[in-house]
């Protein structure tokens, strides 16, 4: 009875061990995902990313303090046969800068029907010899990466990836497509690769990660193999359990005898479904009264009065046992509490430094044209307006064909400003009020929606990124009630009262599903919520079938973001 009680408490131990690392493995997979998922978003939403601001962007991650097991993140351009000679010559043109890349050329040589080149990749240290590596010449790679952009989803490696931290380190990679923006969702194979630009992929080490999560286990005897399973549509047998990924005791096999425990648990890696081997000797989770107090007891079993004791000793001590245990539990599911809080927050503060980023670039984008194409363009239509005043006489066929160019170059200037607003608008300089105003008014002429806006003429103090957030929101709001809601009447209000800055947009459309709020690849109302969360304030959506929709956002005046402060300094 007591040698039972004994193998109970011993592998409920092993167990919990077994399952907090399981955790642990499938915490740290998701951690690195978002990691890829929120450099998608930078790449789609900046619409022009340079090496420079791509070495920035990596650099404010701190891989290797946030996430220690990731190796590389790097920009794999998609371009057909066709179009080689171009991609070619823009390349060498970018060779003429002095960022530390190599001479751009593409290997294996030969030409294919389709690419997926290597042309950036940060940290660049010990992976410059990848540069301009076309990752789709391999059949199996390239196989994966364009199924992966023909459906938009992720991939991830099927063999391991070589590594520059050790030769016998197991890599593997994760790589997600990038699409040009547009208005509609893709609904064809076909758009989505006339649409595709290229992919994002991430390698890590797979031993790192998994001693990271296995830094903490208390019991130093317990043996972990890790092996990839197959696809988890169509796992292998037990009899053939993949490629071996991971072994913290080389050279030493679990005995499936009544010596040992083994417990084997799934760990998800995207379509992947790996396996995960525990294993430990009984002996080594036994305390010394544990291996000796069966035999007591029953060298004494004869008297009854000392068989009373034994027994009575037996139960104080699982008790005890059971107390400290359920200690040891508690303390170790705090401690998985607080990491999984912790992995919060950093993918919090990701999120923070990539909208930082992307404002960023897209007002430098807007000052470099709208100082350097906007003034060129300026000058040329001064020339061609005198042209026209000059040829109005003497030459009417070239006066005909003078005015139609400065009619061009009039489209052309309009065109640059529309682009020069939808990346940042100028009249956010003046101020949110103005910008608002500007907004509403931009979207009643697009629409043919009618469109109030409600002001209570008092000054509006909010800084650049209270003013640009509130701005975003606004556009990402109206552009979805333009695209779903169906709706003849919209309503915006912003209101600065009791130390709150506060809009509201409500429109008399059909309202939102309760499923679409979670529905996959949707992230306009997720980005709404996460950028009033980011600067102290709350959201609120709220909308029924036939009812309509309003949002309602509000921060406090004068708030202080600290998290997204520590991550870019």
């Amino acid at each position: 009875m007591s040698s039972n009680t004994v193998d109970y408490e011993a592998n409920e131990r092993f167990r919990h061990l077994a399952r907090n690392a399981q955790f642990n493995i499938d915490s740290s997979i998701k951690a690195y995902t978002e990691v890829l998922r929120g450099t998608a978003s930078y790449f789609q939403a900046s619409g022009s990313v340079t090496r420079e601001s791509f070495r920035r962007y990596v650099q404010g991650l701190d891989l290797a303090h946030n996430f220690p097991a990731v190796d590389s993140i790097n920009y794999a351009q998609y371009f057909t046969d066709e179009q080689r000679a171009a991609v070619e010559e823009q390349m060498r043109k970018l060779g003429e800068t002095d960022d530390g890349y190599p001479a751009y050329r593409i290997r294996p040589a030969g030409h294919r029907p389709e690419y997926a080149v290597l042309t950036m990749i940060e940290p660049l240290d010990g992976f410059a010899d990848r540069f301009g590596l076309d990752i789709a010449a391999r059949p199996s790679v390239a196989q994966s990466v364009f199924n992966a952009r023909d459906k938009g989803t992720m991939s991830g490696s099927f063999e391991p990836i070589p590594l520059r931290a050790r030769p016998d380190d197991v890599g593997m990679a994760m790589r997600i497509p990038i699409y040009r923006h547009q208005r509609q969702p893709f609904t064809t194979v076909e758009e989505r690769r006339a649409a595709n630009i290229g992919s994002v992929g991430l390698g890590f080490s797979v031993q790192r990660l998994v001693k990271n999560a296995l830094g903490d286990m208390p019991d130093h005897q317990v043996h972990v193999v890790l092996y990839d399973g197959g696809l988890a549509s169509a796992p292998l047998s037990a009899d053939h359990p993949g490629k071996l990924l991971y072994d913290s005791q080389p050279g030493t096999r679990a005995n499936p005898d009544d010596q040992s425990f083994i417990l084997s648990l799934p760990v998800q890696f995207n379509a992947r479904l790996w396996q995960a081997h525990f294993s430990v000797p009984r002996y080594s989770l036994y305390s010394r009264s544990n291996v000796y107090l069966p035999g007591v007891a029953g060298a004494v079993g004869f008297g009854a009065s000392m068989l009373i004791y034994a027994l009575f000793m037996i139960l104080a001590s699982s008790r005890r046992r059971a107390v400290r245990m359920a200690r040891a539990m508690t303390r170790e599911l705090r401690d998985s509490q607080s990491k999984l809080q912790l992995s919060h927050q950093r993918l919090r503060m990701l999120a923070a430094h990539t909208d930082q980023i992307k404002e960023e670039e897209r007002k430098r984008i807007a000052r470099e044209i709208h100082d350097d194409l906007g003034q060129n363009l300026l000058v040329l239509r001064i020339e061609v307006d005198i042209l026209v005043t000059r040829t109005a006489l003497r030459h009417p066929r070239l006066h005909a064909r003078a005015v139609s160019t400065l009619r061009q170059i009039d489209n052309t200037i309009r065109s640059v400003r529309t682009i020069i607003n939808d990346l940042r608008p100028n009249v956010l300089d003046l101020g949110l009020g103005a910008a608002v105003e500007w907004q509403v008014a931009q979207f009643r002429q697009r629409s043919g929606i009618v469109c109030e806006l409600v002001e209570d003429g008092a000054d509006i103090a909010a800084d650049d990124r209270c003013a640009i957030a509130f701005f975003r929101v606004l556009q990402e709001s109206l552009s979805n009630i333009y695209q779903h809601a169906h709706a003849s009447l919209v309503r915006v209000e912003l209101r600065q009262t009791a130390g709150m800055l506060r809009m509201t947009i409500t429109d008399n459309g059909i309202g939102i599903n309760p499923g679409s709020r979670n529905k996959t690849g949707s992230f306009g109302l997720v980005g709404i919520e996460e950028r009033i969360n980011l600067l102290g304030g709350h959201c609120s959506i709220c909308g029924n079938p036939d009812s309509g929709t309003t949002v309602t956002v509000a921060v406090p005046v004068g708030y202080r973001h600290a998290n997204a402060l520590s991550l870019t300094a």
